[in-house]
């Protein structure tokens, strides 16, 4: 019972700091949004549409950039709105189409349309690709005009004759396919990958930022005063490692349920991501009491704990996915815990693997839990007597 209280009032302190209601609650949960919404899939370019028009010409260019696989269209009512839209970033381009298509065509005149894009983002390409899907339409009507210009024939009449005969030309058609295993599967949602990788690096740096509050129960005489009770040195450390596993899995499980409901990232099979999720956690716990016992100074532990735990989660797979990296850093980035843990979360969340698949990760992550937590405890019974 000893055990369970020293774990427990070390989790109540995490609670009751304030500043941890941002980096531990907020912060994390900021940075899966923006890595889901500047990197993760499942989002597609927006367009705004403004046509003055509403002819034949206006109406089939429209219909043509809506068939646009992959690309949102917006419609507006004014071109200031569009263009302001633009502006603001809530489109990435503008496509204007002009009151008198229509007429300009039918006298045989050049029809021209706007288009306008932010200097970042898509907007090269989406100039390209509606471009291509303008042209496409203007075709038959480049057709008409000379057509009409050299005969008498109405531009109404030469204009459905030439859409026909544009219609029954199917052109050249391309297949696609992709040969190998892709990297990431198209079913992987926007903040799947961001999730895991933050999951990682924020419950090893709440593990190891722990480390300056087991320096001040040194300090503040805690631990002595426990000791002078009927409480062994034994049942304190356990205490103390059971409460920074359970500062670590508070972490963990708060960012896998809130991530779970708002923004629907998949975990894969639950009792696999628990098992992760439990098996990195003692890793942390680990490694923020060996932090914690080493140094006698909170700010010095603080300090290199945040470096320490950053420069692991860069070097192991939290900033940049694993599957990016070249064989060389592969290896090197599997000498931290942190690789492993995103491995066997990328078999359960991207190869759709059971608990089974995943034993060889559990069974490196549980090898460095019980490094660590040895060493700890070592180091740690060693502070507290000499205290």
């Amino acid at each position: 019972m000893r055990v369970l209280a020293i774990g427990a009032s070390n989790i109540r302190r995490m609670l009751r700091e304030r500043s941890n209601v941002f980096f531990v609650f907020i912060f994390p949960i900021g940075i899966i949004l923006l890595i889901g919404a500047q990197f993760g899939g499942g989002v597609d370019p927006a367009v705004g549409l403004f046509a003055a028009d509403d002819g034949q010409i206006a109406r089939n260019v429209v219909s043509e950039i809506e068939a646009i696989d992959g690309i949102d269209v917006f419609p507006y009512e004014t071109e200031d709105d569009l263009l302001s839209a633009v502006e603001v970033g809530n489109v990435q381009a503008g496509v204007f189409l002009p009151a008198d298509m229509d007429q300009r065509a039918r006298q045989g005149e050049v029809v021209k349309m706007g288009f306008v894009s932010r200097p970042d983002g898509f907007g090269p390409q989406l100039q390209s690709i509606v471009g291509s899907a303008v042209a496409d339409v203007m075709k038959p009507v480049g057709a008409a005009q000379f057509t009409s210009a050299e005969t008498e024939i109405p531009f109404e009449q030469a204009l459905t004759v030439a859409s026909g005969i544009a219609d029954d030309n199917n052109g050249i058609e391309v297949e696609v396919s992709a040969l190998g295993e892709a990297l990431f599967p198209d079913t992987l949602g926007q903040f799947d990958m961001g999730a895991a990788q933050q999951l990682v690096l924020f419950v090893f740096l709440t593990a190891l930022a722990g480390s300056a509050a087991l320096i001040l129960t040194r300090q503040l005489g805690i631990s002595q005063r426990m000791l002078s009770t009927p409480t062994s040195i034994g049942t304190i450390v356990v205490g103390e490692s059971v409460g920074r596993f359970g500062v670590a899995m508070v972490q963990g499980l708060y960012i896998m349920v809130l991530t779970f409901f708002i923004f629907r990232v998949n975990w894969g099979d639950p009792v696999g991501a628990l098992l992760i999720l439990v098996t990195f956690s003692a890793v942390g716990a680990g490694a923020g009491i060996l932090l914690g016992a080493t140094f006698k100074n909170d700010q010095q532990a603080s300090g290199i704990g945040v470096m320490l735990s950053i420069g692991l989660a860069a070097l192991g797979g939290s900033m940049l996915p694993l599957e990016l990296f070249g064989p060389t850093m592969q290896r090197v980035a599997h000498l931290t815990p942190h690789a492993w843990a995103l491995d066997a979360f990328a078999e359960l969340v991207r190869r759709g693997g059971t608990t089974v698949d995943i034993l060889l990760e559990l069974g490196v992550l549980s090898l460095y839990a019980a490094v660590l937590l040895i060493l700890a405890g070592w180091r740690l019974r060693i502070a507290i007597t000499r205290h």
